[in-house]
């Protein structure tokens, strides 16, 4: 009591003591209140919008069909075609099942760059007129890319998306979807890689003399061809091109040789997990294993009918077990925009993008149901980072192969003969295949 009363009466201890106390207290609870200040800060920064990865990298859709919408709706004429406005409203294409793509549901959707499909029907014009159809929709894309400069940008690398993305430009690339596109011709190959062609897929449903489509694996006792000896150089070709193999539409076993034989990672385009849902157009968990080796990606499709239903959840859980098999390093997005009559419910047209990136993002399912949310690089990857690792890795590939001559073989008529295809009357030199 007498020391206390001593520190009492002395004015001078007594506020030294009370400051002691005071840093004594603030000793004890700074800390507290800084570790639940930095819990806070990085419980906020795990609680982001997933959409706000695409503002950070680009977002790289890998197929969308309005080449081919331009052709069914307008006949490749584009005097009086507007992407420039909502064709939800216009009076033929309101209508049309297949439409979802224009430029203010492009700029709503964040994309940043988007592989634009030269296609035409396998069942209409292969062994006929494949070649000059391609050219024609090949042509009408890149007049489409060219009309609307403030929006699109013409690229034919890695650096050209990339450029794009910073220009506030959607990157524009070029691809064919279906061997038949070629006509069996390596030299038809390199002509479209100087069109600005960046990958081909090397069937659509239909076989080819030298690789057989996804179709024939629900036969039920089927002739595999599987990837000929031919067929291994057009792999070869695109490789020392630069051109990017994608084996969406393949057969499983063009799947697993297009993989081993290719000096670069390949792509799916447009492809989904066979084990969430089993069609013959998705990939197996075999070959996404072999895929990770391969370094190749997977583009995942948002089509009801390849996805096993009709909602974004349905979707979700095809990008879900993918990463699951492969990591997040091997995992894109192939919406087929415009190639498609039915889209799920949430992922409608090419301005739900954002929807989608907030969903993974949130690990939540419309259905109520959760899932471990995906992080943010984990989405950087998927947007966009991982098509740019593959793409420039096809480049590497090309640059290393500067010095190998262009793979001139013919394809050798036996292989016609085996594919059931030797008769072919509007082929003017099939005897040069003969000798």
């Amino acid at each position: 009591m007498t020391i206390l009363r001593n520190i009492v009466g002395n004015k001078k201890v007594l506020v030294a003591c009370l400051l002691g106390a005071v840093i004594t207290v603030c000793a004890i609870t700074i800390p507290v209140v800084i570790v639940t200040s930095y819990d806070d800060v990085h419980g906020d920064a795990q609680a982001f919008a997933g959409r706000d990865v695409l503002d950070e990298v680009p977002l790289i859709d890998g197929h969308n069909d309005l080449p081919f919408n331009i052709y069914k709706v307008e006949r490749n004429l584009l005097a009086n075609f507007d992407l420039d406005s909502n064709l939800k409203q216009h009076p033929v294409w309101g209508k049309t099942d297949s439409s979802h793509t224009d430029l203010p549901r492009l700029r709503q959707g964040k994309l940043g760059a988007q592989f634009w499909v030269a296609y035409i029907r396998c069942a209409d014009t292969q062994y006929k007129d494949a070649v000059a159809r391609t050219m024609e929709q090949i042509d009408v894309a890149k007049r489409v890319i060219a009309k609307y400069p403030d929006d699109l940008k013409f690229v034919t690398s890695a650096d050209g998306i990339e450029e794009a993305f910073r220009e506030k430009k959607i990157g524009s690339l070029l691809v064919v979807e279906g061997g038949h596109s070629i006509d069996s011709r390596l030299a038809v190959l390199r002509l479209f890689y100087e069109l600005g062609v960046r990958y081909m897929t090397l069937t659509h449903s239909c076989n080819t003399p030298w690789a057989d489509a996804s179709p024939i694996d629900d036969e039920i006792e089927p002739q595999l061809n599987n990837l000929s000896d031919w067929g291994r150089n057009v792999i070869w070709e695109m490789n020392r091109l630069g051109m990017m193999i994608d084996i969406s539409h393949v057969s499983y076993g063009v799947m697993r040789d297009a993989i081993r034989y290719s000096k670069a990672p390949v792509i799916f385009s447009h492809s989904s997990s066979h084990k969430v849902f089993q069609h013959h157009r998705n990939v197996q968990d075999d070959v996404l294993r072999e895929l990770i080796e391969n370094g190749g990606i997977v583009m995942v499709n948002f089509y009801p009918l390849f996805v096993g239903g009709n909602t974004i959840d349905n979707v979700v859980k095809h990008f879900n077990h993918i990463k699951s098999v492969t990591g997040p390093d091997h995992i894109g997005i192939g919406g087929d925009y415009d190639g498609v009559g039915q889209t799920p419910e949430g992922l409608e047209d090419v301005s739900k993008y954002p929807d989608l990136f907030d969903m993974l993002a949130e690990g939540k399912f419309r259905s109520g149901e959760t899932f471990t949310p995906w992080t943010r690089e984990e989405l950087r990857k998927l947007a966009g980072l991982n098509l740019l690792r593959v793409f420039k890795a096809v480049e590497r590939v090309r640059d290393e192969m500067v010095e190998v001559p262009p793979y001139e073989d013919l394809i050798p008529f036996a292989e016609f003969e085996k594919a059931g295809v030797g008769d072919q009357p509007c082929m003017t030199n099939m005897n040069v295949h003969k000798e």
